[in-house]
């Protein structure tokens, strides 16, 4: 049960993080979020036909340097519910720097407290020489990549509209010391129906990355985001070894666009 309640709060991170087009230049403009965003979510956990919430994530947008380099401050903090905290605690923090002109990781945080679990990492990019400078080692970088956290808003500034249902788009994550090689797999469009109201979305699977909880391989999480200029994570999807977890956006403030997706609220067409 600990390591579910775990990865249910990595779901709130690693799996909003879903996709970024190959790209020469590896950049795209930025058109979706800005600076005082929040964006907040909650995880359920099925085992049988009763769901029950298990976690709670927030996403922020501020300010910071690095060096002397502007940047865009990324923070997603999750924790569980307290009523799983007799048992096992969960307190987490990760915060990504990205460049403010390209949007290129500079700096990685991860802040973990799990239970008896304590501790601090910081990955310093350095980006023009390609390497990534962990506590426990030395990684090469490609030229075109993204950690967990700036992932989920590098990704929102796809143009889905230029792909169609069935297309496959790369992707390469830093995560752990690794590189990460995997695709999101463009589903179309559809309407969606979320703990917090019924939107238009665009319907996305990503190939999953294995781990002891997740269920082995394939295109088997679904991910849900507005069909807007906001392209906002609604809802993810996906089984675990004992049953499955879901994942909803509950709130949100400082949105740069209209949310022109929503269709109505919860109760509005119930």
């Amino acid at each position: 049960m600990q390591l579910l309640l775990r990865y249910v709060l990595g779901l709130l991170f690693l799996l909003c993080s879903v996709a970024a087009p190959a790209q020469d230049n590896c950049y795209i403009p930025n058109t979706a979020w800005q600076q005082g965003e929040v964006l907040r979510f909650k995880a359920w956990y099925n085992m049988s036909a009763l769901w029950v919430g298990a976690g709670e994530a927030s996403f922020t947008i501020g300010n910071g340097v690095v060096g002397s380099r502007p940047a865009y401050h990324f923070v997603g903090e999750g924790r569980t519910l307290r009523s799983y905290e007799w048992f096992f605690k969960v307190r987490d923090r990760y915060e990504s720097f990205v460049d403010a002109e390209t949007l290129r990781p500079l700096r990685f945080v991860r802040q973990v407290n799990e239970g008896s679990i304590h501790f601090t990492e910081v990955v310093a990019f350095d980006v023009a020489n390609g390497r990534a400078t962990s506590p426990k080692q030395v990684t090469r970088l490609p030229p075109c990549f993204q950690d967990v956290i700036s992932t989920l808003y590098y990704a929102r500034n796809i143009d889905f509209a230029s792909y169609t249902p069935g297309s496959r788009i790369p992707i390469k994550m830093y995560l752990e010391d690794k590189i990460y090689d995997f695709y999101v797999k463009y589903l179309g469009k559809e309407r969606i129906k979320t703990r917090y109201g019924t939107f238009n979305a665009l319907k996305l699977a990503p190939l999953l990355i294995e781990g002891n909880v997740f269920k082995e391989g394939g295109e088997k999480m679904t991910l849900w985001i507005s069909d807007d200029a906001n392209r906002l994570p609604l809802r993810i999807n996906s089984p675990v070894i004992l049953g499955s977890v879901k994942v909803d956006l509950m709130g949100f403030e400082g949105l740069r666009n209209p949310l022109t997706s929503l269709i109505s609220r919860k109760g509005e067409d119930d």
